[in-house]
């Protein structure tokens, strides 16, 4: 990777964005935004857009709404198209430019893999799930390698939950300390036609907290996106998840762990649908199982710097902390 060449951000006004952003800054690589209000580009300027990305050596695409709502239909549609339209628009613009980026950064997620606690899925074994998540996930990555971009190496980074200060952690921590941090329990659950039209119901699979967590440290999705700039022969799908996932209820056991918290209540399925639709959310969140590992990464030599979730989750406490 070369510093000389600058970095274009799309979506940096996000969690992985602001902590990319600075991270660059700090380093003295020039960065330049794509996004809403003070970006340097703006989604609806064409020539703006084209403008930024000329010369780049790295575009990263993490726009997308949240997908922590309730899959309504509305929402359904914002989370479609905020993916789709802003790839589509970057496609544009890299075809356009005089001097397109040597690479594009792409996001999708790990979530289009199959709810899987069986085996582990990887990017030339795993099997693609089905679902509403999913199919925005494949609607995403069509998007993606299917711009007219051939001059610029593509990479879709399919990313496990992140884990940072700010990150879907949080709410994990203010379970634990209000004495709720045990395993979330999948149960059986009623349907509607509607919601299994729609593809947002989640399917029974996993009992008793079985269902497996893949995640990986905000520091190491920095470190894994310099490692894929500077190594030509990562193309196409990559996974970014820490090698060593595991089950939801070691989650919370560790989660607890940090807090020095020695116990939690369990929370099966009815009292997670009732939260869930309280907080306009969705339990597919805790407890679709995500067991993802980062094969092509290890295989290039990536080096992780916080395989473990045990002093991943402490490093993220005592940041919290402000100790660290």
């Amino acid at each position: 990777m070369s510093d000389s060449t600058p970095v274009v951000v799309a979506g940096a006004s996000g969690f992985m964005g602001r902590y990319l952003t600075d991270r660059w800054r700090g380093s003295g690589r020039e960065v330049r935004t794509i996004g809403r209000g003070e970006a340097d580009a703006h989604w609806d300027d064409a020539d703006g857009l084209r403008e930024a990305i000329d010369g780049a050596g790295l575009l990263l695409n993490l726009a997308g709404r949240s997908v922590n709502c309730r899959y309504g239909p509305g929402e359904r549609a914002e989370i479609l198209d905020s993916r789709v339209s802003t790839t589509r628009a970057l496609g544009a613009a890299v075809a356009s430019a005089a001097r397109p980026p040597a690479v594009w950064i792409n996001s999708s997620t790990a979530t289009i893999y199959r709810h899987a606690d069986d085996r582990p899925q990887t990017e030339t074994d795993g099997e693609l799930g089905v679902g509403f998540s999913v199919s925005v996930a494949r609607a995403w990555e069509d998007a993606f390698f299917g711009a007219d971009a051939p001059d610029t190496r593509r990479v879709a980074i399919r990313t496990a939950i992140v884990l940072g200060d700010g990150s879907a952690l949080v709410p994990l921590l203010r379970l634990a300390r209000a004495g709720l941090g045990g395993p979330q329990w999948d149960t059986p659950w009623f349907s509607t036609r509607a919601r299994r039209e729609a593809g947002t119901q989640h399917r029974f699979a996993s009992r008793w907290g079985r269902q497996m967590f893949s995640w990986i440290h905000l520091d190491d999705v920095a470190g894994a996106i310099d490692f894929i700039e500077s190594h030509p022969e990562l193309a196409g799908v990559v996974n970014l998840a820490a090698p060593r996932p595991v089950t939801n209820t070691e989650l919370m056991r560790t989660v607890r762990a940090a807090l020095g918290v020695p116990v939690g209540l369990p929370a099966p399925r009815p009292v997670l649908e009732v939260g869930a639709w309280m907080i306009r959310t969705e339990t597919e969140l805790l407890l679709k199982s995500r067991w993802v590992l980062p094969a092509r990464l290890l295989d290039a030599g990536y080096g992780f710097r916080h395989p473990d979730l045990g002093p991943a989750i402490r490093d993220i406490v005592a940041e919290r902390r402000g100790v660290r």
